[in-house]
């Protein structure tokens, strides 16, 4: 397994704990290969240590030994959509409130154009931890960027870690202006973005990817201006 893989995989782990953006729960991957991925360790993320081993996992099978049961969802979206090499599962304060109200946020502001057309939504507050649930939530995914789950969180699945990272980040603040708008009374009549607006405004040109990605990392120990930016695979 390439070691720059698991470097990135621990610097996302201990980012989206920093931000808030999960706490005790959590988990977040990168794919390897067309088979395999490769997983935070089953610990809160902010805990993750410099060089801790992140387990390899394959796309398709049984989980192995010890790695939580909820990657199942990773195995799911990995097995179902080659694009996609990276995958958070996050329970960020705005967006778990939002979940818990069984919304979903709308596209009002420039964030919120990366989720087109929906954010998807899994109206079931079990844990994934059986296969048939993962395909629940795979199912509510559908070709999107992004699932809540009813009053337990979000997945965002990107085509790179670093970029699935940053969706967490720009779910998490859609949810807040979403939360906003229905505390002023406004979720009905304030304005939102339509299809073609959004399509333009989505864009990854200009270092919007990398520029998120330094932000959120910038005081990890394992931070280097060498480091490279893409996810290695195989």
């Amino acid at each position: 397994m390439p070691n720059s893989l698991a470097l990135k995989v621990r610097m996302a782990a201990r980012a989206l704990g920093r931000a808030g953006l999960v706490h005790a729960y959590g988990h977040c991957s990168a794919r390897l290969d067309a088979e395999s991925f490769v997983v935070c360790p089953s610990k809160p993320l902010s805990m993750v240590k410099v060089g801790e081993i992140c387990p390899l996992v394959s796309a398709f099978g049984p989980l192995p030994s010890g790695i939580l049961g909820e990657v199942r969802i990773h195995q799911q979206i990995y097995a179902a959509h080659p694009r996609v090499g990276g995958v958070v599962r996050f329970m960020s304060p705005n967006m778990m409130a939002l979940a818990a109200l069984g919304r979903v946020p709308r596209m009002r502001h420039g964030f919120g154009t990366y989720f087109a057309p929906a954010v998807g939504f899994w109206d079931n507050i079990q844990l994934v931890r059986d296969d048939e649930k993962a395909r629940g939530v795979l199912a509510a995914l559908g070709d999107g960027a992004a699932v809540m789950m009813r009053g337990n969180g979000a997945v965002v699945a990107g085509t790179s870690l670093e970029e699935a990272v940053m969706l967490a980040w720009y779910l998490e603040d859609m949810c807040r202006i979403e939360l906003a708008a229905l505390s002023a009374g406004l979720a009905e009549t304030a304005p939102q973005i339509g299809a073609d607006a959004a399509a333009q405004r989505a864009t990854l040109s200009g270092g919007i990817v990398e520029r998120m990605w330094d932000f959120l990392t910038q005081s990890d120990p394992e931070y280097s201006h060498e480091t490279p930016f893409v996810s290695e695979r195989t």
